[in-house]
């Protein structure tokens, strides 16, 4: 039974039948400094061959700190920012929870072990470089590294099929060909893709 009306009150009684509040939207996790590091030191030692792969699975699938779209947008960023993109990457996403020591701590965690090994590595391949048997190794190693970019390209590729704001497949297909089939100049695509996409993102929003 419904509650009577309070005399006085032009209210109508509240009902049984009245809905839950929506929930809030879940927020997703935000980092400490130690997790920070640790993360950025953890995508850099797996990372041989390119940490793109590496930074993509850790950011958005293992961790949640970024949707897939905002992991894509991040980048897309960084990638036309003057400096290697994951270094970029390291600094806006730091900065992005913890502010200007957020970004430090994530670039010393990317930069940090790899520059360590790379001083024991570059050591030992000094004297052992010439081997054959290392060579066919590192050929291997790179052919992997090949497959892990390309398996990430494509996880980046599918939110913008899903994206009506750009024509996100034909920007990436006109790219891919201007630069990997007509060998343009790099600079001359991304001065002609970059307001062509915007415009198209500003007409289509």
């Amino acid at each position: 039974m419904n509650a009577p009306p309070i005399p006085g009150s032009s209210e109508p009684p509240p009902s049984a039948h009245t809905p839950p509040p929506a929930p809030a939207p879940l927020q997703p996790p935000r980092p400490s400094l130690s997790e920070l590091f640790i993360a950025f030191a953890t995508i850099s030692l797996y990372g041989f061959g390119g940490v793109l792969a590496w930074s993509r699975r850790m950011m958005v699938e293992e961790r949640g700190w970024l949707t897939a779209e905002q992991f894509n947008e991040a980048y897309a960023l960084c990638a036309f920012l003057p400096g290697p993109n994951i270094v970029n990457l390291s600094v806006v996403f730091g900065s992005r929870f913890r502010g200007p020591a957020g970004g430090a701590v994530a670039l010393a965690g990317l930069l940090g072990p790899p520059m360590i090994l790379v001083i024991i590595i570059g050591a030992l391949y000094a004297h052992y470089g010439d081997l054959p048997v290392l060579r066919h190794m590192l050929t291997g190693v790179a052919s992997a590294a090949a497959g892990l970019m390309v398996a990430t390209v494509a996880k980046m590729a599918r939110p913008l099929f899903h994206n009506r704001a750009v024509i996100g497949p034909l920007i990436a297909l006109s790219t891919f060909v201007a630069i990997g089939i007509m060998h343009w100049p790099l600079a001359l695509v991304l001065a002609i893709i970059l307001p062509v996409s915007i415009t198209l993102a500003w007409v289509r929003i």
